[in-house]
């Protein structure tokens, strides 16, 4: 997933002191009428800037706005296990969730943090890992804890996945770093490999334990011995990858567009071409024929036959 340079956010303005009374009594009549007008045009305004902050900026607002939200990156995407038309998103300045599949978008939580990767392996487990921000959540998302590791060299995690035979096996591609791997639940990592991962952007491990990995400099990898040795799968960027819950073998890619593989990621083929590419991709548990993937054309797209064809959701 591409990442931009961060943006410091401004502190909020302060409210423009109300004009002095006396100031506008020695205007003529009409005049004062106009000040007066002007005046409260200036405070109407400054209070719908700041409505649209505690919105937008991470505030908690519960207004859904149509469209993905007008924010610096996406990162990551969730569907939730039950529900498919409610999904997660990750962005650059924290979550926004839509209940409808993706028409419309609301903050949610997590304010200001960078959410590079979005996993839940199983219940109500999620796991949320990023720019010097490594959480989790044991309730669905509902509250979140930090994580605070011993093994990693730090906490830029830019790829993170989690093995579908043991939720306890753990692994964070460290930025600038290597892949790490963690047996005991997060607490601990250890050197999986030191030929990946620094520069790796979406990672997954299939049921078969094979490792995923799409490095944005040698293309997709995989590894079937846990990370001693790779072979390159496809020659290309790969920002997001989705393994389909019920037929493993069925895989999402994402980068200058989406590519569906039915091979375990043998062979691929484009199934979408995107001129501005394509970042987070997620499939439904619920319903494993949908897909969705989020356009960095600020378009969010869905597939409802296995990946096949996509189209924009309006």
């Amino acid at each position: 997933m591409a990442t931009k340079s961060k943006k410091k956010k401004r502190p909020a303005g302060k409210r423009p002191p109300a004009p002095v009374a006396r100031a506008a009594a020695t205007l003529p009549f009409y005049r004062q009428r106009a000040f007066l007008w002007l005046a409260a045009a200036l405070i109407a305004a400054v209070i719908g800037a700041l409505a649209v902050v505690a919105t937008q900026g991470g505030g908690g607002g519960s207004t859904a706005s149509a469209g993905l939200p007008d924010t610096p990156d996406y990162h990551s995407l969730l569907v939730n296990p039950t529900n498919p038309r409610k999904l997660v998103l990750g962005t650059h300045i924290g979550l926004y969730v839509s209940s409808d599949g993706g028409r419309h978008w609301r903050f949610n939580a997590l304010s200001g943090y960078d959410a590079m990767n979005l996993a839940r392996p199983g219940g109500d487990t999620i796991w949320l890992a990023g720019h010097e921000v490594f959480k989790k959540s044991s309730d669905g998302g509902a509250t979140w804890s930090d994580v605070r590791p011993a093994g990693l060299p730090s906490l830029d995690i830019h790829g993170f996945a989690v093995d579908p035979r043991n939720p306890k096996t753990l692994y964070a591609a460290v930025a600038g770093q290597a892949l790490y791997r963690s047996r005991d639940g997060g607490r601990s990592f250890s050197l999986a490999s030191n030929q990946v991962g620094g520069n790796v952007m979406a990672l997954a491990v299939l049921r078969d334990g094979r490792i995923l990995a799409g490095d944005m400099q040698q293309g997709l990898l995989a590894s079937s011995d846990g990370g001693a040795s790779w072979k390159q799968r496809l020659r290309a960027q790969v920002m997001g990858l989705a393994v389909n819950p019920s037929d493993p073998k069925r895989l999402l890619a994402t980068g200058a567009g989406i590519a569906l593989s039915n091979d375990a990621g043998r062979t691929w083929r484009s199934v979408l071409d995107l001129a501005d590419g394509a970042g987070p991709v997620a499939w439904s548990h619920s319903d494993p024929q949908l897909a969705y993937a989020v356009g960095l054309n600020r378009t969010f797209y869905r597939s409802a036959d296995g990946g096949k064809t996509w189209s924009a959701v309006g």
